[in-house]
């Protein structure tokens, strides 16, 4: 175990901030107990590698805070950011013995990881793991069809409208009952122009306007305010449901 796996300081599993939407969401009190006896924590300081792709995974693991982004390195050596883990979500592949993704903390970040056999045992004796993993990887399937939408056919602004209102949207799914939310965008803007498909000069534009109107407000160049979420919806061209409007 490294100097970054921590077992001690860290909540008891009903008291875990993403208790609800993890991949425990679903474990009884007995479950939660087994999984308990097999998990431990890695915390990570921004910037740090988690994993790199093709390197033997021995751990699956959970977001608890902080945001991670996931990387492909093409053949040619160029690199291309390819999603976020934001808290809550999974990470790692049970059954597949090696990372897909280059694994990067954009941000501090804390995981609260477990063993990957004992793991893949529970998920056969304790059916609600799985099938709360299968929903979320349904949901990661959802998401990625979206992603190629956004990407093919949204404006720049309806573009960067969407990732503020991802962040926005688990920032307040995260705080229940909670009208306005605040988060720290987890990429520079450099980094957002190569996620999105644009040039770092349009992002700039589009958030200056978003800004502008009142739509979000600005601490910094990283800390953003949503009073009004629906407001921010309203500018991704979906719904409020996450659907694309007709």
């Amino acid at each position: 175990m490294s100097q970054h796996d921590l077992k001690l300081g860290h909540p008891s599993c009903g008291d875990c901030p993403i208790r609800h939407r993890a991949v425990c969401a679903r474990c009884e009190a007995d479950e939660l107990a087994h999984l308990d006896a097999i998990k431990y924590y890695r915390s990570f300081q921004a910037g740090q590698t988690v994993i790199w792709s093709g390197d033997r995974m021995d751990f699956v693991a959970s977001v608890v805070s902080g945001i991670a982004t996931l990387t492909q390195t093409m053949e040619d050596g160029r690199r291309q950011m390819v999603g976020l883990l934001l808290p809550s979500d999974f990470v790692g592949r049970p059954g597949r013995g090696h990372a897909a993704y280059d694994v990067t903390a954009t941000t501090d970040l804390v995981m609260c990881c477990f063993r990957k056999k004992p793991f893949e045992e529970m998920m056969i004796s304790t059916p609600h793991i799985g099938q709360r993993l299968l929903e979320m990887t349904l949901d990661e399937l959802d998401a990625a069809r979206e992603w190629m939408l956004l990407l093919g056919r949204k404006t720049a602004r309806e573009k960067i409208s969407s990732l503020l209102a991802i962040l926005a949207r688990r920032d307040a799914s995260l705080k229940a009952g909670a009208g306005a939310c605040s988060f720290d965008l987890p990429l520079t803007r450099e980094e957002m122009a190569d996620y999105l498909g644009l040039t770092l000069e349009t992002v700039s534009r589009q958030i200056s306007a978003l800004k502008r109107e009142g739509v979000i407000e600005l601490e910094g160049k990283r800390h953003v305010k949503v009073a009004d979420i629906d407001r921010l919806i309203e500018q991704t061209g979906d719904d409020s449901d996450g659907g694309m409007l007709g």
